[in-house]
């Protein structure tokens, strides 16, 4: 495990899921955490020693309120997970503009926010590490590969990708690493939304839907929680101090 020790992380959607084991496992490998969601994960905090709060991450003045509060409690950052993000089922004939701009709004207006947000406390603590500070986006395969009743998440996923990049190029100079995690899929709740949303398409039952989705990693199973939280501390750590720009795919081979 990476040592984490003596930096401080936040992480958002942090109440179940992919948020929820990434602050575990950065606190596991040494990191303070500060964990946010719409309602503050107070239980998860005091279980991994950190601090919570609520936030919108859509809410501009909620990213600065938050950056102030991470400022008074820790004195810096050193890890942002932009993790927050909806999932969304729906052909194209059926989306409707609300639809698509409320999953862009969260999803990428998210990442923005937060991104821009950060920076100057990032770039503040940057000289401490061998490998600088680091900005961990929460893609997915669909930022990769298209998939039909996904265009709108494609679409948010295909944003966070390229944006991570960019920011790589821009904040190098600052010595802030920006990299993208790309999950195929994971055996969370939105995980089995998504396995319930095929099994309604599809017309079949949700044992033969979760084996169908199964089927298209040639792991043969879906991925745990666990193994997206790794990838978030390896990119976290100076084990990547010479990764910035990069496409972590966690898929079990699902985009190869």
């Amino acid at each position: 495990m990476a040592d984490l020790d003596g930096r401080f992380a936040l992480v958002t959607g942090a109440s179940r899921g992919l948020g929820e084991a990434a602050a575990r496992a950065l606190a596991a490998a040494g990191a303070k955490v500060a964990v946010t969601d719409l309602a503050a994960p107070l239980d998860l905090a005091a279980e991994i020693g950190g601090i919570a709060r609520a936030q919108d991450v859509t809410s501009e003045t909620g990213w600065d309120e938050t950056i102030s509060w991470i400022r008074a409690e820790f004195g810096g950052l050193d890890v942002l997970v932009n993790n927050a993000g909806l999932w969304l089922f729906r052909l194209i004939t059926e989306t409707s503009l609300d639809d698509w701009r409320r999953l862009h709004t969260v999803n990428v207006e998210g990442v923005f926010l937060g991104t821009r947000a950060a920076i100057p406390l990032l770039a503040e603590r940057a000289h401490l590490w061998r490998g600088g500070t680091s900005i961990v986006n929460m893609s997915s395969v669909a930022g990769i590969e298209g998939a039909a009743g996904a265009t709108c998440y494609n679409s948010t996923k295909g944003a966070v990708r390229l944006f991570t990049k960019g920011c790589a190029k821009e904040l190098a100079a600052s010595r802030i690493r920006v990299n993208s995690i790309h999950p195929g899929v994971i055996d969370t709740a939105m995980g089995r939304n998504l396995i319930d949303d095929f099994a309604g398409a599809l017309g079949v039952g949700n044992n033969e839907s979760l084996n169908n989705v199964a089927a298209l990693h040639p792991l043969g199973h879906l991925g745990e929680a666990q193994d997206v939280a790794n990838a978030v501390v390896y990119l976290a750590s100076d084990r990547a101090a010479f990764s910035t720009g990069s496409e972590l795919v966690v898929d079990g081979g699902f985009t190869a």
